[in-house]
């Protein structure tokens, strides 16, 4: 199972946290800790969730918990790439607006 990669911040910039793997049941508890690892040691994290090729409702468990946690400290957590499932699991359960970050809609090709 691949991990979620931190890209190091500096000064005052976000810590980048990149997703490998699914946000689902199977890895949940992992990505529970590295997010709030993550939170511990910085002001504001971006998380960059384009590979994730699918999500359930633990993965959107540790979204939300993550958001709730930053809130709760005062720190900033922002979903800055989403992928399909990530994008239409959001829409779905319409609590993109809680996260508060832009989803870009990709345009359509005629065929």
């Amino acid at each position: 199972m691949r991990k979620a990669q931190a890209k190091k911040s500096t000064g005052g910039e976000p810590r980048r946290l990149v997703f490998d793997s699914d946000l689902t049941i199977y890895n949940a508890l992992e990505h529970k800790r590295v997010l709030l690892d993550a939170l511990a040691g910085v002001e504001a994290v971006e998380l960059d969730l384009t590979r994730v090729s699918e999500i359930d409702s633990a993965g959107l468990q540790v979204l939300l918990l993550a958001k709730r946690e930053s809130l709760a400290a005062g720190k900033e957590m922002r979903i800055v790439a989403h992928s399909q499932a990530v994008q239409e699991l959001l829409d779905f359960l319409n609590v993109a607006s809680y996260f508060g970050d832009p989803l870009v809609i990709p345009a359509r090709h005629k065929a």
